[in-house]
Order: structure tokens, then sequence, then C-alpha cells
């Protein structure tokens, strides 16, 4: 039980990020942590957590996450006050990049100076 405390923000995390077939046991010192989560995002949030909690290369923590889907990076839920500049420095660390989520979502966007609160939009792998 030593583990799963020290590891507990790692669970909780898993758990807001509704990580699906989700399972954790703590074996001779070593949490082992099973689950799927629905992007690559997701898969990145859970190793960003586990690393700032365990260190860039734990022992005591074997996590084995699986991904849904691939085909995108992430898919983001536009909120107000937002734009693809913003979102694109989030996800990538680079404003300049808001023309790839802009080519991903052609088929809603016109223009990419134009978002909506409460549009999803999807973040694609670079």
């Amino acid at each position: 039980m030593i583990m799963r405390a020290k590891y507990q923000k790692v669970l909780d995390l898993g758990e807001a990020l509704n990580i699906q077939n989700g399972d954790v046991k703590e074996e001779n010192g070593v949490l082992k942590v099973n689950g799927t989560a629905n992007t690559p995002y997701e898969k990145n949030l859970l190793w960003d957590k586990i690393k700032e909690i365990g260190g860039d290369n734990p022992s005591d923590i074997n996590a084995n996450i699986e991904v849904a889907d691939s085909s995108i990076f992430h898919r983001h839920v536009v909120k107000s006050g937002e734009t693809l500049g913003k979102i694109a420095k989030h996800y990538y660390g680079n404003a300049a990049k808001y023309q790839e989520i802009f080519k991903a979502n052609s088929d809603i966007l016109k223009n990419p100076d134009v978002i909506q609160p409460d549009q999803e939009l999807i973040i694609p792998n670079l």
C-alpha cells in the first residue's frame, strides 16, 4: 500500500481521465498499473505525473498504458477566450502550429481566427 499512496495522484488523474480497463496492484514494492487512455495526449499526461513523482526512470512503478485512438493526438473542446494559437501552444509548446490544428479541422473551421466555445477540435499528431 506504500506505493499506492506514493502514486495516488497518478491514480486520481487516471480516474479523472476516465482510463478504461484500469488495473492497479502492488507486488514486491512495485506498483503495477494497466489501462487504456483515450488519446496519446492523455497517456503523456499520466507519464508526466509518474515522472513528477518518481523521477525520469522510476523503478517502483510499472505502467502499461495503451491508447484507444492513436490516429489523433487529442480532442479539445474550445473554451471561451481561446484561440487556435493558445491551443497549439498548450499541446505543442508552439503557437505557430495553429495552422496544423486549422487544417485538421477544415471541415468545421473556415477561418483560423474564428472558433466557438464548445466546438470539439481534433488535435493532430505531429
